[in-house]
């Protein structure tokens, strides 16, 4: 078996920067983790782009909630995703659905056209999809190069008999990468029942700022609380090397 590829899903260019360090073999690059992430800002993009070796693909979504987009918010995706391929992006990671549930072939098919020779992975939206046999099908005729899916469940290692389906029915066609809720402690089997060839994960942790630790008397309001979840180098690396050794 070839290397398992190990991307890190980053929410700030700290992040960005202790996964490269950690042994990530690249970066999704997004904001708003705790929401399954967003679109992160040109300038976060752009310093990654200058500070970063490693491949950097980036989140593509203009808002939490649902895959259904509005035709202002295409508009914004199809502006981003330009933006992307401008400073010198890899891929872009994207993703919409239709009313049924199914794959909007129509807007995905604007969005490849949008990102030019960048690489593109379609992200879990396809775990909404109704027909997830067919949604395959239809993502490889739409040229994007992988998918990311914990296998139609809340997290990867509870459905990798269906990632295990997904790679099957893929064969050579499209590289399935497996994401949501892995850790160093289920990710060797994971590999071992899926079949998957690359790996997604945000590996990463609360991080409280020293002054936030020394204030025992801080307050706590709405929308205002000082954690915040930070990629932890450490659990890249034990990443990483579980992963090596399974080649």
């Amino acid at each position: 078996m070839a290397g398992i590829l190990l991307e890190i899903a980053t929410n700030s260019i700290e992040s960005a920067l202790a996964a490269e360090v950690g042994g990530a073999d690249r970066i999704e690059l997004c904001a708003n983790l705790e929401q399954g992430g967003t679109t992160p800002s040109y300038g976060t993009i752009a310093i990654a782009r200058e500070r970063l070796q490693i491949p950097i693909h980036v989140l593509i979504r203009p808002r939490s909630g649902d895959f259904m987009y509005t035709e202002a918010e295409r508009e914004v995706m199809l502006y981003d995703i330009e933006n992307c391929l401008q400073l010198g992006c890899d891929a872009v990671v994207v993703g919409a659905l239709d009313a049924k549930a199914g794959v909007d072939s129509e807007f995905c098919r604007a969005m490849r056209v949008a990102a030019g020779n960048m690489s593109l992975t379609f992200h879990r939206a396809f775990d909404l999809c109704d027909t997830p046999e067919q949604s395959l099908e239809e993502i490889i005729a739409l040229g994007f190069e992988r998918i990311l899916s914990s296998g139609l469940a809340d997290s990867a290692p509870l459905g990798q008999a269906q990632l295990a389906s997904m790679v099957r029915q893929a064969g050579e066609r499209i590289r399935v990468m497996s994401g949501a809720g892995i850790r160093p402690d289920n990710l060797a089997a994971l590999v071992a029942a899926s079949g998957v060839t690359e790996v997604h994960a945000s590996a990463s942790g609360p991080y409280f700022r020293v002054i936030h630790k020394e204030r025992k008397d801080r307050r706590k309001l709405h929308g205002l609380a000082p954690d915040f979840l930070e990629t932890q180098t450490q659990i890249v690396r034990e990443l990483r090397q579980i992963l090596d050794q399974q080649t």
